[in-house]
């Protein structure tokens, strides 16, 4: 096999510590974004309703590129050295430099997650564009699954361009799967789970998930295909299930007593990526009876 493999998936396992740096920015930042976009437009549509005139309001930019990264606890603006993807951390022993704050464990964590992930997706597809698209599946998946669990949204802003990208990949020829396939996979995907809300709502009364599943599954069907929704979602479920079932037992649960489902088709897409969507079924389901 040589040395090639290993160097494509070194180079990129580089590319995708930096890429996992730019994650926490997203992970933290685009929830705050949409607020902000969210509190704009309810404030100009009570203004429009009332007859005010709508003030201008002279926020500071926000964005996912300003203002520089800063300590939350003290302001102090992260130097470009103290931002060198997980070597900065460990330097730095996990505190802020300024104020000795202890610093969260999960930027490294997504680091060394997106940089795991890009090495596979180099050593596997090699430096092309089929390897660029898997890496761009990957962060996206690790971007929905932190923002989901911490906010239980799932933004359009990333759900739709993923599911678009998995429609142009079929159809580029980047991921094996027939553009039919892409195409069925990506409407069975989200009127599945449209079903699955509405016979919840309907006899229960409540809403079992969000539009953003949806569209998350839509997308994962798109990248893999009609054929492997039934794996990923039988995955998911039962992961789902055991995690909510052991934070339950130990009090994990936050308040109204749910857990974000977003994480889970995360954690099965990204098996499906590794392993085969097939594979699933033979590694987690058989060996129970299933």
């Amino acid at each position: 096999m040589g040395f090639e493999p290993l160097w494509d998936g070194g180079i990129a396992c580089v590319f995708g510590l930096l890429i996992g740096s730019f994650l926490n920015v997203v992970i933290y930042r685009l929830p705050k974004m949409m607020e902000r976009q969210w509190a704009a437009e309810a404030a100009s549509y009570s203004a429009s309703v009332s007859g005010e005139e709508v003030s201008a309001t002279s926020q500071a930019a926000f964005n996912l590129l300003t203002p520089r990264s800063r300590c939350q606890a003290c302001g102090h603006v992260v130097r470009w050295f103290e931002n060198i993807p997980v070597l900065s951390y460990i330097f730095l022993r996990g505190r802020c430099s300024a104020c000795n704050v202890h610093l969260s464990l999960r930027y490294p964590v997504v680091e060394l997650f997106t940089g795991a992930l890009f090495f596979y997706c180099g050593y596997r597809w090699g430096l092309s564009p089929a390897g660029l698209a898997w890496c761009g599946f990957s962060a996206a998946l690790v971007a929905l699954a932190f923002i989901d669990w911490d906010t239980t949204f799932l933004p359009d802003d990333i759900t739709l361009p993923l599911l678009w990208a998995g429609l142009l990949s079929a159809a580029m020829q980047w991921t094996n799967v027939p553009l039919l396939d892409s195409v069925f996979g990506a409407a069975a995907g989200y009127l599945s789970l449209w079903l699955v809300y509405w016979g919840f709502k309907l006899v229960t009364g409540k809403e079992g998930m969000g539009y953003g599943d949806f569209k998350l599954f839509a997308a994962l069907g798109a990248w893999f295909g009609w054929q492997a929704l039934v794996p990923i979602i039988l995955m998911s479920s039962v992961i789902g299930a055991v995690i909510g079932i052991a934070m339950k037992i130990f009090s994990g649960l936050r308040e109204g007593g749910y857990i974000p489902f977003g994480p889970f088709l995360v954690g099965a897409g990204l098996t499906a990526m590794v392993f085969g969507p097939q594979a699933i079924i033979a590694t987690v389901f058989r060996p129970f009876g299933l």
